[in-house]
């Protein structure tokens, strides 16, 4: 028993670079390479203050995550905090709004991954592009994640040169005027906060695989605030040289924006490498997100909330390997199946739920165990709540779908509880038959 408890514990393997690593690569993909052309088309010029308010709101919560991290490093990330400190039935919810919203985040990505493709070889099948790019990646998460994080951390050097090429490059080639004209009190901008917010969504990925990090404890939140920090610093650069040198209506435009801001240097090698630099984005969100839901499939199913096939790993790799495959075969269909806005904005809904709980299991924390003051987690059930809002103006059926999705998870969750309630009547009910025939 001892053995077999042993061998289906998660190991440790990753360090402070490899976690931190884990976090840009779900952070900086995406949403600088592809939604910043949705944001420019709602926020226009004032794309950075969309970029400054996202940032705002997702300080608040990133916080209430780090001291969440030092108090409880499992794996399971959300899931496990709101289990503990708030109810399970929250704590369930919470883990099943995580898997909804990082499954869409992760058909987003892979479709951004096809249509940076697509911007360097031309053709018409983005959409099978992007299936395939899953499966390959779900492969890769298959073999273990020291594997996974190997490749991501070569992925994330690579991307970040990339994009400090494109500011160092691209900042020469500014065009003022294309900050005009500069409106930064419209209610677009808010729009455009929503959108973008999608854009630093993955700064908590690392608390899903907290047991497989190093002096966890430590390690975890560090790698939140540290990934956090450098994520902004290089969005908002890159936004404003991408506004600076095609405006915002010509970045609105393209499905591929960086790649189009980059053209109007007229270096045709610029264009190419900053579509490198747009595959290599969004693959490593793309890894990290199938690892990341796998993981919390893992962690849900280890408290019998999920089948308990989706907790077995493999012997030789130490990977949920069930988890992994269906998440990544479910986001490969869904790439097949909808549009880059639509989900964006549905995994974003989804996103803010499980952040404004997030919040709330920090605010529920004892005095001794909070790194920070109780203002920070209220000011981020707040602002998480100010964008739940939104999403009626936004994307009405964003909303809709993210609804349903939470009620699904609900229904789901009492049905579960209620077989398992007859089987222990069941049980109990054949209690006194099988003492009488122990007499006998």
């Amino acid at each position: 028993m001892n053995e077999e408890v042993v061998r289906s514990k998660l190991k440790p393997t990753l360090g402070l670079l490899d976690a931190t690593a884990i976090n840009i690569g779900a952070i900086i993909g995406a949403g600088i390479f592809v939604v910043t052309g949705i944001v420019a088309g709602l926020a226009g010029p004032a794309l950075i203050i969309s970029m400054l308010i996202a940032t705002a709101i997702s300080f608040f919560t990133a916080l209430s995550f780090a001291e969440l991290a030092e108090w409880l490093p499992n794996e399971g990330g959300v899931y496990d905090f709101a289990y503990q400190l708030i109810s399970p039935l929250v704590g369930f919810l919470a883990g099943w709004m995580w898997m909804l919203s990082n499954t869409f985040t992760g058909a987003a990505v892979s479709l951004g991954f096809a249509y940076y493709f697509t911007a360097l070889f031309p053709n018409p099948y983005a959409n099978w592009i992007a299936a395939f790019i899953c499966i390959a990646f779900t492969a890769l998460n298959y073999f273990g994640v020291r594997h996974s994080a190997t490749v991501n951390n070569f992925l994330v050097a690579t991307k970040l040169s990339i994009l400090a090429f494109f500011f160092i490059f691209g900042i020469a080639f500014v065009n003022v005027e294309n900050f005009t004209p500069f409106a930064p009190f419209r209610v677009d901008v808010l729009y455009g906060a929503y959108y973008i917010f999608f854009a630093y969504s993955g700064f908590a990925r690392v608390t899903v695989v907290a047991e497989e990090v190093k002096d966890a404890k430590r390690n975890v939140p560090r790698a939140i605030l540290l990934s956090l920090i450098i994520s902004t610093v290089i969005y908002i650069i890159v936004g404003i040289v991408a506004v600076g040198l095609v405006g915002a209506p010509e970045l609105s435009n393209s499905n591929s924006p960086l790649t189009e801001a980059i053209s109007a240097t007229g270096s045709v090698a610029a264009v190419y490498i900053v579509s490198a630099g747009g595959l290599i984005a969004t693959a490593t969100v793309l890894l990290t997100s199938i690892l990341g839901v796998s993981r919390m499939a893992y962690a849900m199913a280890r408290k019998k909330d999920f089948p308990k096939a989706l907790s077995r790993l493999h012997q030789k790799y130490n990977t949920p390997y069930y988890s992994v495959w269906i998440v990544g075969i479910f986001m490969a269909l869904l790439v097949l199946l909808i549009d880059l806005t639509r989900v964006v904005a549905i995994s974003t809904s989804a996103i803010l739920f499980y952040y404004t709980i997030a919040n709330i299991s920090a605010l529920r924390l004892k005095v001794q165990e909070k790194l920070y003051p109780k203002v920070v987690p209220v000011l981020g059930i707040f602002t998480c709540l100010a964008l739940l809002v939104l999403t009626l103006f936004v994307s009405p059926d964003a909303g809709i779908i993210g609804a349903a999705g939470l009620i699904a998870g609900a229904i789901y969750y009492f049905v579960k509880k209620g077989l398992a309630r007859n089987n222990l009547n069941f049980a109990l009910l054949g209690i006194p038959s099988v003492l009488i025939l122990h007499k006998k």
